[in-house]
């Protein structure tokens, strides 16, 4: 009898699992994780890998240092996708002392890790997502670190879309934008199907994203550019500077990209996602103190600062609305979440003004009630102002199964010829 064809995965700063969840809701039996690292540097407590491993149950749960997994355990693992949510970091990059062994990278960069995975284990495709500054980073050499990466997936043979998506434009209960970037091998079926598009096609129409997360037919104000990424990465790392836009594609070096406006789906509002008020305990309701404190921090205000060296400055900040509308989808949710802060979701339900319960925040990303259930509530909210939009990964998931299946019927009518 035949193997049932699965897609292994390989889920890298795997946080409490919202990739592996997103997967699996689009098709548990098609989407297989085989292993999956948590480890979070400096803590003893290592919440998001014990919420990991209470959701799922099957594959290998790494609780180390990525850095310090030799090179044959991705080897051996043979995924076809790998996906993960990095920090965005530096990656400046300087060739070696020597100038014979290549270029180096900042030590601690977890990007090189990815790098290090591909480089062992060459998956078909790699799914990953970050905060959408990522495309103007560092703000003294703008896109400098994202033509690193680009130039670092088109020596691995792999070309790469991405696209800024705000989960609130396509539906959802949360205004959440991220940078998510889909590259794929030249030299598998869909690789080869895509060079009957020119790129522009591809970031409006043909694409990963265009098909998923479809967008007007025209960019907004015009906005495309195109640039070819230099050969040396350490060329990129020190002279390179480009404007992306939030939609483009890397294809051999070469890149297009453009301003894109989502064609939208009404968004989810914040009111749909909350519990019934019988279910909310008093500790998160306001105190009067605490809406005098919400009060200011969310007024209209212009305060007298003064820097360590004497020079005083104004600082000014202007008001926002005193609680958070239930008819609109909710806001950017931070880690921050849940504490006196100006960030913090305050919704008023009956006269009465309250924080939102964890739980709320789960729904807000599109995790199962009580995901994180077990920690702290500041945990769990600290959890929910890392994770990703759950939602997205799922269409995500659906169109690389769609890809596989017409893979497949592309290599059924090869074999008839």
């Amino acid at each position: 009898m035949e193997d049932k064809k699965t897609i292994r995965v390989v889920e890298l700063f795997a946080g409490v699992g919202g990739f592996r969840l997103g997967l699996e809701k689009a098709n548990k039996d098609l989407f297989e994780v085989v292993w999956a690292n948590q480890w979070e540097p400096a803590r003893k407590a290592q919440d998001a890998f014990e919420c990991y491993t209470r959701n799922f149950n099957s594959g290998i749960h790494s609780n180390e240092d990525i850095a310090t997994v030799p090179d044959d355990v991705f080897q051996k693992l043979r995924p076809d996708l790998v996906v993960g949510g990095f920090p965005c970091q530096d990656y400046s990059v300087a060739r070696s002392l020597s100038g014979e062994q290549g270029i180096q990278g900042k030590k601690g960069v977890l990007f090189w890790e990815i790098e290090r995975v591909l480089k062992n284990s060459h998956p078909k495709y790699v799914l990953l997502e970050n905060v959408d500054r990522l495309l103007k980073s560092p703000s003294k050499q703008r896109g400098r670190d994202f033509a690193v990466m680009l130039a670092t997936f088109r020596n691995l043979d792999y070309t790469v879309e991405w696209r800024v998506i705000n989960a609130a434009d396509y539906g959802f209960a949360q205004r959440r934008r991220r940078v998510f970037i889909f590259a794929y091998k030249n030299d598998i079926s869909f690789g080869q199907s895509q060079l009957n598009y020119n790129q522009e096609e591809i970031v409006f129409h043909e694409g990963f994203f265009a098909k998923a997360f479809p967008v007007k037919e025209e960019p907004y104000k015009s906005r495309t550019s195109e640039v070819e990424i230099p050969i040396d990465r350490v060329e990129i790392s020190d002279n390179f500077s480009f404007e992306f836009h939030p939609a483009g594609i890397m294809r051999d070096g070469m890149i297009y990209t453009a301003h894109t406006e989502p064609v939208e789906i009404e968004p989810t509002p914040l009111g749909d996602i909350l519990l019934d008020e019988d279910e909310i305990e008093e500790k998160f309701y306001l105190t009067k103190e605490m809406e005098k404190k919400f009060e200011y921090l969310r007024g209209a205000k212009k305060v007298e600062r003064t820097t360590a060296d004497g020079h005083k400055y104004y600082f000014s900040e202007g008001g926002m609305s005193p609680t958070d509308l239930l008819d609109k989808p909710g806001r950017t949710m931070l880690t921050s979440e849940g504490s006196i802060n100006r960030s913090t979701h305050i919704v008023e339900v009956n006269g009465r003004k309250r924080f939102l319960t964890p739980i709320e925040c789960e729904r807000l990303n599109g995790f199962d009630d009580d995901w994180t259930k077990g920690m702290t509530d500041r945990m769990r909210y600290f959890c929910m102002g890392n994770a990703l939009v759950v939602n997205l990964i799922e269409i995500m998931g659906n169109r690389i199964e769609e890809i596989e299946k017409s893979n497949e019927t592309e290599l059924i009518q090869l074999e008839l010829l």
